[in-house]
């Protein structure tokens, strides 16, 4: 049994976590891309039959929940320390590792407001903040795509349309760096229109389009790209959007088409189905009604929108069933309305199931979780008080399970023993987890006696 409770303490109270995890791992000959000298960990049951996934191991129970999770799965793995004061101290280089790790892999989102030690005695917010945004831009990530429910939303990224100052816009012809106040590069605009076709067409979903082309002149120039796209495609437009963006802006689309590959709409003649073409702000709206309605929906959205929409997606199952039991009361029915939208047939919970995948350029995809509340759920486990005196639950490791299934899936398409046995540790944490939940700790020491490594 790992000592968990010696490694979060170590992190919290800033002493040598690196020595302590390096420790537990050993060090692996697979490097990341460009970076002989980065410092990988691997574990598990390294054997050649299964690939192994990269975790970024960041900070609180993304950190925690993760070490907990790969060693109660055995699975073979990479690991890459970048926890907010390592990566702080390396001025972000281990994002760089990550992002271009050679395999699938798995990035928590945490710490983006942690205070760090500066080297000189006192505290600043780190370095980049969550890191986000550096790890994208190093790991040329084009998307984020998050199914939930009958809906998935496809978010370029990056792409922020912000700008309206038509004196400073202009298409860099040599990078197909739109110049504006943020800089947006439009190749991976390119990808991400690309990738938002592909699903539409292989999944025989309603494709909805959200960007503002009359307000932000980059989504002028995404429209343009999806126009340049769609040309020549079996794919119906219904609505569209009243002023075509390849036309109005073809010289700089132009710019950018020149920097793509060449063979980079080989097949598209052949894909096809519905698109349907709205103002961003309508797709709130629009979102309500095809959660209640049920209708198999891909949004199209840019990095500013798509975050925003997902985020309403996360959060409006909740305020829907509470609605619904009020209607209830009112025709004085003592059904509960969480059974009824169940046997309703609706699927979304809370959000915090939201799973997430990052796709790149080049490489495989990273998955990809939030975990908000992870340090004030991490502080309640070192003070010995996980459940608040019995106000709250303690921290439930299931995302860590769902993400790992999912990633390790994804690296191993076809290896169906190895999908039947994730699927059965999953059902295998289930049972431990379904009556009252077991403490952290208390859950990983049940969960190691209940759950056969893989390869043991």
């Amino acid at each position: 049994m790992l000592d968990l409770l010696k490694i979060a303490h170590t992190e919290a109270s800033g002493e040598n976590l690196f020595g302590l995890l390096s420790n537990l791992f050993v060090s692996s000959e697979v490097k990341p891309n460009g970076y002989p000298d980065a410092v990988i960990w691997q574990g598990g049951h390294h054997d050649g039959d299964v690939n192994p996934v990269a975790h970024s191991l960041t900070d609180a129970y993304a950190l925690l929940g993760t070490i907990a999770a790969i060693d109660v799965l055995g699975l073979p793995f990479f690991a890459v320390p970048m926890w907010a004061q390592y990566r702080h101290d390396l001025k972000l280089e281990p994002l760089s590792w990550f992002g271009n790790m050679p395999c699938a892999s798995i990035k928590w989102s945490t710490a983006g407001d942690a205070y760090v030690n500066d080297g000189a005695g006192g505290k600043v917010v780190v370095l980049g903040k969550s890191g986000n945004a550096p790890l994208r831009t190093q790991a040329g990530v084009y998307c984020n795509v998050r199914p939930y429910g009958c809906i998935t939303v496809v978010r370029c990224m990056p792409c922020l349309p912000y700008s309206q100052d038509r004196s400073v816009f202009d298409v860099d012809a040599q990078t197909g760096v739109i110049h504006s106040e943020m800089n947006t590069p439009a190749i991976q605009m390119a990808y991400a229109n690309r990738r938002f076709l592909q699903m539409v067409h292989e999944t025989g979903k309603l494709g909805r389009v959200a960007m503002k082309p009359t307000q932000a002149m980059e989504d002028g120039i995404n429209a343009g790209l999806l126009s340049w796209l769609l040309q020549g495609t079996q794919f119906n437009i219904g609505r569209q959007y009243a002023v075509d963006g390849y036309v109005e802006h073809r010289e700089r689309v132009d710019r950018i088409i020149a920097l793509l590959p060449d063979d980079f709409k080989a097949g598209m003649e052949n894909w096809s189905g519905q698109i349907e073409m709205h103002i961003a702000d309508t797709n709130y709206g629009l979102l309500l009604w095809d959660l209640i309605e049920k209708r198999d929906v891909i949004v199209l959205a840019t990095d500013l929108d798509g975050d925003r929409l997902t985020d309403l997606l996360a959060d409006v199952s909740d305020p829907l069933r509470a609605f619904g039991q009020l209607v209830i009361g009112a025709v004085g029915s003592d059904r509960r309305m969480a059974d009824l939208w169940d046997e309703m047939g609706y699927t979304t919970g809370n959000g915090r199931d939201m799973t997430s995948v990052m796709y790149r350029m080049d490489g495989p995809p990273i998955h990809e979780q939030t975990l908000g509340s992870a340090d004030a759920m991490l502080l309640r486990l070192l003070d010995g008080d996980e459940s608040m005196g019995g106000t709250k639950r303690p921290y439930d490791p299931r995302i860590h399970f769902v993400l790992i299934r999912d990633a390790y899936r994804d690296a191993n398409p076809h290896h169906t023993k190895l999908h039947k046995w994730l699927d059965e540790s999953l059902s295998i944490f289930d049972r431990v987890y379904s009556d009252t939940r077991p403490g952290f700790v208390e859950g990983y020491e049940q969960l190691k006696s209940a759950i056969q490594p893989w390869g043991s």
